[in-house]
């Protein structure tokens, strides 16, 4: 029988033979498609330089001191009677300045980093390049895409071309893209790795996206946030084609024969959970129905949350407005009052007094969009001006406590991501 200190070399096996099953393991990496670092789309592509800068800043602290950790074990050990023994000693200038002032360098480095980027890709700012060496034309036009975060699909609507489809993105390559993005029910975030980060969709809320693809070619989008049972499935092919390809598209949907049109009526049933839905097409759509999503009035009879922030502007309604605040109670449940499901006449005048009353469009969302930099030059910081909301809300606030009650309500307010 072997003595037991011998058994220690089977442990020592069984280590190895794990290591190397974990290392072999890692060969299954080199099969991903690591999209996030080569995209399609230039936004993308930016944000994508930037994980990579961030990322080298962050080694040149993480590498050297990992290797003097390792050094200190190697030639501080036991064994080795040749390094200096000193217990006594506890301080060293040089030590000190190296090992504070490196990493505040780094620190400097990665916040004028992050604070040019930020302001450059905020996603609420037009694009002003379509790639490294084409600015963006002058008289360019984005395309629109209004996007709704459906339980568990995705929807949506081109305005300009009066078309709208289900679990399918189809864009132009080369481009100006400006997605409006809001969701029908619970908090959910829309993204397309291949053109740029995730932006979160809210109900009552609209958030910004300005993108483009560069590449023709098929991706996939998805939701980044979890919300429900079908949460995994909520995908959506995403197709950047030509000019004249989307030209195509656009036509084949708007005299497609199983097409049919996408009002209320049909979205209050779209808008009910489903999974794995597939994709289903639009040739036409009601024009207000996304101002209607928006502002959580597609119900009929339904008071517009616009027209209901603009009574409150105006000093409310008083008592005699509760009927007005019953209506805009939103109720995914289908236990909306008789009277907002079927508005009677009497309802319908006191609507229509109501809107009369704001003197405003009803439902329209205000465009918080940001101009384009003046230089694209990413460490530059060139025509990059400084942030603004906090001015912007202060002066709201100044505004709002200077005017009088009888002031013309204002629009709604979007959500800035």
């Amino acid at each position: 029988m072997r003595p037991p200190e011998s058994r220690p070399k089977l442990r020592h096996l069984s280590a190895l033979a794990k290591i190397a099953t974990a290392l072999s393991l890692t060969g299954a990496l080199t099969a991903c498609n690591a999209i996030v670092l080569h995209p399609s789309g230039d936004v993308a592509q930016q944000q994508g330089d930037l994980v990579v800068a961030s990322t080298l800043l962050m080694l040149l602290i993480i590498v050297p001191v990992m290797a003097a950790t390792a050094w200190f074990a190697w030639h501080y050990r036991a064994t080795n009677k040749s390094a200096k023994y000193d217990p006594h000693w506890d301080h060293s200038t040089q030590l000190e300045l190296l090992i504070w002032a490196a990493p505040l360098l780094i620190i400097i480095c990665l916040g004028a980093l992050t604070w040019v980027s930020t302001h450059l890709l905020d996603p609420y700012r037009t694009i002003g390049r379509l790639d490294a060496k084409t600015p963006v034309a002058a008289n360019a036009k984005p395309l629109e895409v209004e996007v709704v975060a459906l339980d568990w699909k995705w929807l949506f609507i081109y305005p300009e071309q009066g078309i709208a489809t289900v679990n399918e993105l189809v864009v132009p390559t080369n481009r100006p893209l400006q997605f409006k993005i809001t969701s029908a029910n619970v908090m959910n975030s829309f993204y397309v790795p291949a053109m740029a980060g995730q932006i979160y969709a809210m109900p009552g809320m609209e958030t910004r996206l300005h993108a483009v693809m560069n590449k023709a070619g098929d991706s996939v989008g998805f939701s980044a946030n979890y919300s429900g049972a079908g949460f995994s499935h909520m995908r959506f092919a995403t197709h950047a084609v030509a000019d004249d390809q989307f030209a195509n598209w656009v036509k084949s949907v708007q005299t497609g024969a199983n097409a049919g049109t996408l009002d209320r009526t049909v979205y209050l049933q779209l808008e009910k959970p489903s999974e794995k839905v597939p994709v289903t097409r639009y040739s036409a759509v009601s024009p207000d129905l996304y101002n209607a999503i928006v502002n959580m009035c597609v119900q009929p009879g339904k008071m517009c949350a616009s027209e209901m922030m603009a009574i409150d502007a105006r000093g409310g309604l008083g008592k005699a407005g509760i009927r007005n605040v019953e209506m805009l109670s939103y109720d995914r449940g289908g236990r909306e009052s008789v009277a907002a499901a079927n508005p009677t006449a009497a309802v319908q005048r006191e609507l229509a007094w109501v809107r009369a009353l704001c003197a405003q469009n009803p439902g329209v969302v205000a465009d918080k969009s940001v101009k384009a930099p003046a230089s694209m030059q990413t460490l530059s910081g060139a025509g990059i001006s400084e942030p603004q909301a906090a001015v912007s809300f202060f002066a709201r606030d100044k505004e709002a406590l200077a005017a009088p009650v009888s002031t013309p309500a204002h629009s709604s307010q979007i959500s800035r991501n």
